[in-house]
């Protein structure tokens, strides 16, 4: 149960960030242009974060894909502090992604314990 409430809070937040990504909404044009990347790139990687969301939410009932989307989503969110600090960001601007990783590295652990 507290595995699903972990995957269901790391899945709101990357459903939100990849679905603004891949609609190329206004704010995220601007923090793609500000971290160095294109729009098409940047909606790339918003289709990644909704492909893992859906992975995410199929490993709810199969624990190796649960462990894989989230290592796999925890690259790209890695990615995503170290492209904020070369920008010259502050670690606030880290912490949805720090936060969301924390998530997904808490919701595998307690389903590969469990």
């Amino acid at each position: 149960m507290v595995t699903t409430g972990l995957v269901v809070a790391a899945g709101l937040v990357l459903t939100a960030t990849g679905l603004a990504k891949l609609l190329a909404v206004p704010a995220m044009r601007a923090n793609a242009d500000h971290l160095g990347f294109s729009v098409a790139a940047f909606r790339l990687i918003g289709l990644v974060e909704l492909a893992g969301v859906v992975a995410l939410v199929l490993g709810l009932w199969w624990t190796p894909v649960l462990v894989v989307s989230a290592a796999a989503l925890l690259v790209l969110l890695v990615g995503a502090v170290v492209a904020h600090r070369r920008a010259g960001d502050p670690v606030a601007a880290t912490l949805p992604a720090i936060g969301t990783g924390v998530l997904l590295l808490a919701a595998t652990t307690l389903a590969v314990l469990s």
